[in-house]
């Protein structure tokens, strides 16, 4: 069987940033790739701003220490330019506003005292005091958010400080998802004898979505080899990935597996995790778009059945590599470092992802039932505890945590 970090190396080396780019307003760019870097014209801020409601003054004009009075020459809301500073005069300034030229100190209005026209100084401030200097946050000219950057609100707020309009953004990975299986039903339709309801439909479409995929969703596919093909042949024209849910193995009512090998390629691998050991990557053939080779392939990625094995891999292997078909350049999930308040004495050989939810004393709690087929550990838990192979783990040990708010963005 295949290590987890070997398996999700082989699919990373296959995986390269897609073609194709738009120009977008930066105000619908959230969780966007960026495909250029975006690089400030300017200086933020562009000029000397007072970081506190007080008075700008010239240290100079102080010479009493501790005690002066200033007439006060100007007031200075944010947003309006102010006059020179007079020499032997005071300011009166608020949070944000430029600092007048000739000013070399704020004083904040809590060490002062109004007296009518004047302004008794109460503290004698060191030179730069309380003001923000031009540029202290961002050069004219540096590269504030670099290719590759996956676009947070915070992000956004950082290209519109620098006065960006739009961003150029790497066109959204097109995923196409189908499922296989006659015992499939959708909610809302009777559950006849012997069947189930497709959670992983929603599941893995939400998760493609979350991730900003334009996804196309044929359904459940009826379990015949030549239905299967066509799903196949279909979506291979128009997408950049090809996911499916079960229907990989060899039984006789699983046609994913042939089909994939009819129209393309198809590497089966088991991995040495728990859950999830099945895994299929390859490709189907497609007509080759503007720009490509003869030989143009859509890629494939087939997840095992049991809906938390189905999750589990995802958020593993498919997350990373869609986000690196995005041209996303950092895809591996933080890990944190926490305390094991449970016992599992039992070591299974492979490489176990444990669903287990921080508890109020900052330790880890572990999901009573692990099997794959328990989807309600997926919403009580917090995250993903990486447990090496042949490891059993005791209270109190450190274990390797992956919380889902790393694996779900």
């Amino acid at each position: 069987m295949l290590a987890t970090a070997e398996a999700l190396a082989t699919l990373l080396s296959a995986a390269s940033p897609i073609a194709g780019t738009e120009s977008i307003p930066t105000l619908d760019a959230l969780n966007r790739v960026l495909a250029a870097n975006v690089t400030s014209p300017l200086d933020v801020p562009p000029m000397n701003t007072s970081s506190m409601d007080g008075y700008a003054i010239r240290t100079a004009d102080l010479t009493v220490r501790d005690y002066s009075r200033l007439p006060v020459s100007q007031r200075i809301p944010a947003g309006h330019a102010p006059e020179p500073l007079k020499p032997g005069t005071a300011a009166r300034i608020f949070t944000g506003a430029t600092v007048p030229p000739g000013a070399d100190a704020i004083v904040m209005q809590e060490q002062t005292e109004a007296a009518d026209a004047d302004v008794v100084i109460l503290h004698s401030p060191e030179p730069g005091e309380w003001i923000t200097a031009q540029g202290a946050d961002i050069r004219s000219g540096s590269v504030i958010l670099p290719a590759g950057t996956r676009l947070t609100p915070q992000a956004l707020g950082l290209a519109a400080s620098v006065g960006c309009a739009e961003l150029v953004v790497r066109r959204r990975v097109k995923v196409a998802v189908f499922f296989t299986g006659d015992e499939l039903t959708m909610p809302g339709e009777p559950l006849k004898p012997g069947a189930i309801y497709n959670s992983n439909r929603f599941t893995l479409r939400g998760l493609l979505e979350k991730l900003g995929c334009e996804v196309t969703d044929y359904g459940i596919v009826a379990d015949r080899l030549d239905a299967t093909r066509a799903t196949l042949r279909e979506a291979a024209g128009a997408h950049d990935l090809i996911l499916t849910c079960g229907g990989v193995s060899v039984g006789e009512e699983d046609h994913v597996k042939p089909a994939v090998e009819a129209e393309g390629r198809l590497a089966m691998w088991q991995i040495a995790m728990k859950p999830g050991k099945p895994l299929a990557f390859g490709a189907v053939r497609r007509a080759a778009r503007r720009g490509e080779t003869a030989s143009a392939e859509t890629f494939f990625i087939g997840l095992p059945g049991n809906p938390v094995s189905s999750f589990a891999t995802f958020l593993l292997f498919v997350r990373p590599f869609v986000l690196s078909l995005a041209g996303v350049q950092a895809v591996a999930p933080r890990a944190l470092s926490l305390r094991a308040d449970f016992t599992q004495s039992k070591a299974d050989r492979r490489n176990e992802f444990l669903r287990a939810r921080i508890n109020p004393a900052g330790g880890l709690d572990l999901f009573p039932n692990q099997s794959s087929a328990v989807l309600t550990s997926t919403v009580w838990g917090d995250g993903l505890i990486d447990n090496p192979p042949n490891h059993a783990i005791s209270a109190g040990e450190t274990v390797r945590f992956i919380p889902f708010s790393e694996l779900l963005n």
